[in-house]
């Protein structure tokens, strides 16, 4: 198999991959079952992240997939050469991937969120994806578990035997699970998709499609959610044009 085509940004690998790409990879992880594989789903705030954490900069460069969640990406991929027409948007690719396999009867667990927000997930997937497989479903508490807990959710995961385990902690908390959780799991595919899980579930509203398209779904976020993403899109947001704008001139090297 040939390798999955990639580019560099800011030191940060990311795959050149669109949505049928990643579905038609997980598919392939699940039906080899060769070990776990884990999917960063990732974009300017994941990317800014690892600038000032090389340790999760080595936590994204480590994952078996980095799909562009976020069109700066995508623009950036499109002016190295690749033909990226459109994002990996986290909530699409979910959707895309439970109608595209549920005839398959792919078995389903959904790890984060907020209390009751991965059971209306669940019930939100079963009237758009029919005949979906959902083994189980996990709100963590907002702390760090203790040793016994993370046990007791590890076997209870591996007791399930998930062909997917979906992620929702939001970044970078939900690749650190993935990257220490790896070698514990007998899952073929864990995937961190943030907020898909409010979104898909209908918690939160989703930015109209013209501006997800267009690289203008920040706007709409920060219009909803003010206080909580200021500093994520207006200051690391600066920084990401700076530092990119200094990489393609050649002016500067993230590696």
């Amino acid at each position: 198999m040939s390798p999955i085509p990639s580019f560099h940004l800011l030191g940060v690998r990311v795959h050149a991959v669109q949505i049928p790409d990643a579905v038609t990879q997980m598919e392939r992880w699940i039906q080899e079952r060769e070990g776990c594989h884990y999917v960063a789903v990732t974009g300017m705030h994941g990317v800014m992240e690892a600038q000032h954490d090389h340790g999760f900069k080595q936590i994204l460069n480590s994952a078996d997939l980095v799909v562009s969640d976020g069109m700066p990406l995508v623009w950036a991929g499109r002016r190295l050469g690749f033909p990226m027409k459109r994002r990996v948007y986290g909530p699409e690719l979910m959707l895309t991937f439970c109608q595209a396999t549920a005839h398959k009867h792919r078995r389903h667990f959904f790890y984060g969120g907020a209390a009751n927000v991965p059971s209306e997930l669940e019930c939100s997937l079963r009237e758009s994806c029919p005949g979906i497989t959902v083994v189980g479903t996990y709100s963590p508490p907002f702390r760090a578990l203790t040793a016994e807990e993370d046990r007791e959710i590890v076997a209870r995961i591996n007791d399930a035997a998930p062909d997917v385990l979906w992620v929702g902690l939001s970044t970078p908390k939900q690749e650190r699970w993935m990257y220490e959780h790896r070698d514990k799991l007998r899952v073929p595919v864990l995937i961190g998709v943030g907020a898909a899980f409010d979104l898909n579930s209908g918690r939160l509203r989703q930015a109209p499609a013209w501006m997800r398209e267009n690289g203008l779904e920040w706007f709409f976020r920060l219009l909803m959610e003010p206080r909580r993403l200021w500093r994520r899109y207006l200051v690391y947001g600066s920084k990401f044009a700076w530092n990119v704008s200094l990489e393609m001139l050649k002016l500067k090297q993230f590696n």
